[in-house]
């Protein structure tokens, strides 16, 4: 039931929502007021006072925006709504009154801060604050922290938002932030000078106000207004994370979030922030043919014609990775199905069913998490299968939302009731009480690692049914960004993997790294970086990584995204549809398209709900059939966070990343 009231703000009348804060209530009416520690996804701590605004009628002073709701005013004398004033001589004065109090001790440092040309105490000084100081005493100091690799901190120019500290607890899920002291001598620090551990500690560098907390690979390369910005789609899990990569020149420098309330809010991983290291290591950048044993480079010319030599009249198989776009599996498979070959993108061996949209992606929207008052996790680790999406499941658990997990009992940063870790328990679950899920919202989340073993076919109908008892949604959790697209345009072979490339002569792999390929098979590779793929390849077509073409990605829930070019593929390397089409023509099996668009055109007329960009579609699919479950455990389908995929591999960032997880992880030793 809405509460709205009406609200003169500066002389306009709105209606809002009576629980509504003022600062949001201006923000209704178009009014910005200017604010440093108040964020709309965290929690109200209302201790900068730069939202100052004056209550007609009200205290004879100003009041914090932030932390009044419109509820607490009072009407005027006769009834009429009452009057909140934001740009009077005294919200002026008192604005101004505590910007001097920000200065007095924040360093002079604008020239040699990262944060310059992007900081909202710069721009909020310029806006709402005087052109002197009257304080002559010397500034105070304080020690910088360590917070590990990825955040830089200069504590001097932090101005004590506490933006830092609650975005680690409320969201992140981890204590080791805090404020200590009082006045002059308070400081945010860690607990006991620890270093952060989570993946999402990158975010803490876009919510600080000032040049405090700053990005520690990116620091002292560029000014922000030297960047090209490209807003794209995140390919480092399924989830689709809307992001900005920031270039310069041929390189990229920075990866930001983009704020997409339906898909990943406005956080990002860390891997998705930090990977950027990797997109210029390790590269393909020109093709390579296999001669006497050894990959020798050669013209492009030359390595399509060996490929085709290869190919002619043979067994083929096309294998697709984890980060193809759609329109380069539509490309392949066109391609494959013309020479009579087998194409397979489930290369871990998921068993996702075929043609079954229901089944491979689900009936959950992400959004549906927010609102789920039970979630059932089963085989997955979401804090790092999709660290965003775990926020999403912590934030329903603040809220009330009540957390099962069927499978490896870890740390996810929030309660949850530990039902078992073989498929026994997930047996048990449809004998079991669910009168605290019925008549509720309730979401049921499968991981892959749940689908990898011959009964995973079997595991994904017992989640179905327990879905169909508790009247839930389910959510088919991806680990790989290609998956779902290409599942959508029937990139599977009856039988999987191993029946795709059982006895086939030339084996085609679209930048499918995480899979071994055995002696035998003649293996063309297309892909961006020298990983486990280019070492077993007789021909090298080296392509674009997913800042470097346009592509479609369609993520975990089933929502198709455009991802953009940012920069350009380094050397010879090419866009990877285009590689394929030069090859169809050099076997004689030329595809219908001489563009992008011409073949998104043939892809769409394919598979129609390609072309609803950023809308979940109802997926539609029959219930699997019940089948006897196995013993084992659900085992977990991402076995290190920070080294899942090729320009991973090749950051050094994610190198000292896993390397300290892995530190950590390993057993205390008690000095003698």
């Amino acid at each position: 039931m809405s509460d709205l009231r009406k609200i003169n703000i500066d002389g306009t009348e709105i209606e809002v929502d009576g629980s509504m804060t003022l600062i949001q209530a201006c923000e209704e009416a178009g009014i910005e007021v200017p604010r440093f520690c108040y964020h709309e996804r965290l929690s109200i701590a209302g201790n900068c006072r730069m939202c100052l605004v004056e209550v007609v009628g009200g205290p004879p002073k100003p009041a914090a925006s932030c932390a009044m709701q419109v509820r607490d005013l009072r009407p005027g004398p006769e009834g009429q709504p009452p009057v909140v004033k934001t740009n009077s001589p005294m919200v002026k004065k008192a604005r101004e009154g505590v910007m001097e109090f920000m200065l007095i001790n924040h360093p002079l440092d604008c020239p040699i801060c990262d944060q310059g040309g992007e900081c909202d105490l710069q721009d909020q000084a310029m806006a709402y604050g005087l052109s002197g100081s009257r304080f002559k005493e010397a500034k105070r100091a304080v020690d910088d922290l360590d917070l590990g690799p990825l955040v830089s901190t200069a504590m001097t120019r932090c101005i004590s938002c506490t933006r830092c500290v609650r975005f680690t607890t409320e969201v992140a899920g981890i204590t080791q932030m805090g404020q200590t002291g009082r006045g002059e001598d308070a400081e945010i620090t860690s607990y006991l000078n620890q270093t952060l551990d989570s993946n999402m500690q990158g975010n803490i560098i876009d919510l600080c106000p000032v040049g405090a907390l700053t990005s520690k690979p990116y620091a002292f390369t560029a000014r922000p207004w030297e960047l090209t910005k490209t807003e794209t789609i995140d390919v480092m899990d399924a989830l689709g994370s809307n992001i900005r990569v920031d270039t310069k020149g041929r390189e990229v420098k920075r990866i930001m979030p983009r704020n997409h309330d339906g898909v990943n809010e406005e956080w990002i991983s860390d891997k998705t922030r930090f990977v950027w290291d990797g997109l210029r290591r390790q590269r393909l950048d020109r093709p390579y043919v296999r001669v006497d044993g050894k990959l020798k480079p050669a013209s492009w010319g030359e390595a399509l014609a060996a490929a085709a030599a290869a190919m002619k009249g043979k067994k083929i198989a096309g294998l697709i990775g984890d980060l193809a776009p759609v329109e380069a599996a539509f490309a392949l498979k066109q391609l494959v199905d013309a020479l009579g070959g087998n194409v397979e993108c489930r290369t871990d061996k998921a068993r996702l069913p075929i043609g079954n949209r229901a089944g491979y992606v689900g009936t959950a929207s992400i959004e549906d998490i927010d609102t789920a008052k039970a979630i059932m996790l089963i085989g997955t680790n979401p804090r790092d299968e999709a660290p965003v999406l775990n926020a999403r499941i912590r934030k329903a658990w603040i809220n009330g939302a009540t957390v099962g997990v069927v499978g490896q009992a870890v740390d996810l940063t929030y309660d949850y009731t530990h039902l078992g870790t073989d498929r026994a328990a997930l047996e048990a679950l449809h004998t079991g009480d669910h009168s605290g899920a019925l008549g509720k919202d309730t979401v049921v989340i499968v991981g892959q690692g749940a689908l990898r073993e011959a009964d995973g076919l079997a595991v994904l109908a017992h989640a179905q049914k327990f879905a169909a008892d508790t009247d839930s949604k389910l959510l088919v959790l991806h680990t790989a960004a290609a998956r779902v697209g290409a599942m959508d345009i029937g990139a599977v072979t009856e039988g999987g993997l191993d029946a795709a490339i059982d006895g086939a002569e030339v084996i085609y792999n679209l930048g499918a790294d995480e899979v071994e390929i055995g002696e035998g098979a003649f293996v063309i590779y297309q892909g961006s970086h020298g990983d486990r793929g280019a070492h077993r390849a007789d021909v090298i077509l080296p392509g674009a990584a997913y800042t470097e073409e346009n592509g479609l990605f369609v993520n975990t829930e089933g929502r198709p995204q455009l991802a953009m070019r940012a920069g350009f593929a380094p050397g010879d390397a090419k866009e990877n549809w285009a590689i394929l089409r030069a090859l169809s023509a050099e076997l004689d099996a030329t595809l219908g398209y001489d563009s992008l668009a011409q073949l998104r055109q043939a892809l769409v007329s394919e598979v129609p709900h390609l072309a609803q960009i950023d809308t979940v579609p109802a997926n539609e699919g029959e219930a699997l059939e019940l089948d006897s479950l196995g013993k084992a455990d659900f085992l977990p389908a991402v076995k290190d966070f920070y080294l899942t995929n090729p320009i991973a591999r090749a950051s050094e960032v994610m190198a000292e990343l896993s390397a300290m997880a892995k530190a950590r992880g390993a057993e205390k030793i008690a000095a003698e």
